[in-house]
């Protein structure tokens, strides 16, 4: 209680929102003004009005909320929160890529660094996807970075070919058609969700493909009493208290991404005391990153 008090005291000392994803700790959601998934965020972080902003999640998405955001301080609790989906392309391997597919339009999941962002057309999230990728026009070559499984599974509902970069979600890429298989076994009926970042088999065996805010609003508007969940475990803390009638299952407990779990009430206290860590990007690449976030935010 003591330290929930202590963060609540020096947010309102130094004008400052915490912002929280859906994958973080119980704890940081509930201290969070806002909690959501990638797109729900960037749009928070487009227009807050704090001088400072404390971003729980994972570093590329603090960087976004520092690219929309050039006059505010914006913070991490954790610099070392990584993601390695966003680490498995580089701006030089996208600008490779890119010099042997001239005139496509270069697509990247916000799931990106923003040297990545930089070197593309327009950033879509897991939520937006299908509706930012229809405006592309059609006959268009499309390079989609840096995740295959989102990219198939938008480019398969579109039913167009993406020159796809083989990177993918280690998280999401543990879950199993065999774990689903289980799953409904053991919860007859329960209908099953799961992330697009899910492998193809995954995606074929759930009964809903959504992304975490998605997922939210099914779970709202589902008559189901139990829904079995495939995504990051830390989305069932948001499901749970949105939905105090019904039942949330994981796929499996082991799907957890340490790098959301590193943000903990210690390090957000900290974060705001010592107003650290700073997260900062230069202009010459906010600038780039910045008009393919816009030109996202402009769809949705």
């Amino acid at each position: 209680m003591y330290m929930t008090e202590k963060i609540n005291e020096l947010k309102r000392k130094r004008n400052a929102v915490i912002l929280a994803h859906n994958y973080t700790r119980g704890e940081v959601q509930d201290i969070a003004d806002f909690t959501g998934d990638s797109l729900e965020l960037a749009r928070v972080a487009a227009g807050v009005d704090s001088s400072v902003i404390v971003f729980c999640g994972v570093y590329f998405m603090a960087e976004t909320a520092a690219i929309l955001n050039p006059g505010k301080t914006v913070l991490t609790p954790d610099p070392e929160a990584g993601c390695p989906m966003a680490d498995m392309i580089t701006a030089e391997q996208l600008r490779e890529l890119k010099s042997k597919h001239p005139g496509a339009v270069c697509v990247c999941y916000v799931n990106s660094t923003a040297e990545v962002k930089a070197e593309c057309d327009i950033c879509v999230t897991s939520g937006n996807a299908e509706r930012v990728m229809a405006t592309i026009p059609a006959g268009r070559e499309i390079i989609f970075v840096p995740d295959r499984h989102l990219g198939s599974y938008v480019s398969g509902r579109e039913g167009r070919k993406y020159e796809l970069w083989p990177g993918y979600c280690p998280t999401h890429a543990a879950i199993t058609a065999a774990a689903i298989a289980k799953a409904k076994a053991l919860h007859p009926g329960a209908p099953v969700m799961v992330h697009p970042e899910c492998p193809a088999d995954v995606r074929a065996a759930a009964d809903e493909c959504l992304s975490t805010g998605g997922m939210c609003a099914f779970a709202k508007r589902s008559g189901a009493a139990e829904i079995i969940v495939g995504t990051e475990t830390g989305i069932l803390h948001r499901l749970a208290k949105e939905n105090p009638g019904k039942k949330f299952f994981p796929v499996s407990d082991r799907i957890v991404c340490p790098n959301m779990k590193k943000t903990t009430l210690e390090k957000v206290l900290s974060c705001l005391e010592n107003m650290e860590y700073r997260v900062t990007v230069p202009e010459n690449i906010a600038s780039g990153a910045r008009k393919a976030i816009d030109a996202m935010l402009s769809i949705t």
